[in-house]
């Protein structure tokens, strides 16, 4: 099966980059402000994209400043049953976060447009996360 993989060296502690990936005010901030998250395993994340998309991504998995996985359960028919994940981990002077979307079905002109678009929310996080300023997908209305 074919994954989504983006490493991003950020310059900021590890808690921070947990925090954006973790809590609603951060996942708003650079993915989408519209969004309802809770830190905490078993929580169902909801996420929209005006019309287009909405996401549903059940919380499997949270280690504090180190991991969070989410799978997803309520999307478009390729994200169904996908496993996202966030590994961080302190190196030197820089946070390095190793981002996963894995378990897609096949490669996919779809894959290629979700990995074009999880490259961008991923320089959305590390803004985010360096300077307080992301640039999330608007909330709708």
């Amino acid at each position: 099966m074919p994954d989504i993989r983006h490493l991003v060296e950020i310059n900021a502690p590890a808690d921070v980059v947990y925090r954006a990936v973790t809590e609603q005010a951060g996942l708003a901030a650079w993915w989408t402000g519209t969004c309802k998250a809770e830190p905490k395993v078993g929580a169902v994340l909801v996420f929209d994209f005006d019309d287009r998309y909405h996401n549903e991504m059940r919380v499997t998995k949270l280690v504090p400043d180190r991991r969070a996985e989410w799978e997803c359960i309520v999307s478009v028919e390729e994200w169904i049953g996908t496993t996202i994940t966030f590994d961080i981990q302190r190196q030197d002077d820089l946070t390095i976060l190793r981002f996963s979307h894995a378990g897609w079905r096949e490669a996919s002109d779809f894959l290629a447009k979700c990995n074009y678009h999880w490259g961008y929310y991923m320089h959305s996080l590390k803004q985010y996360c360096e300077t307080g300023r992301g640039t999330p997908h608007p909330k709708s209305g």
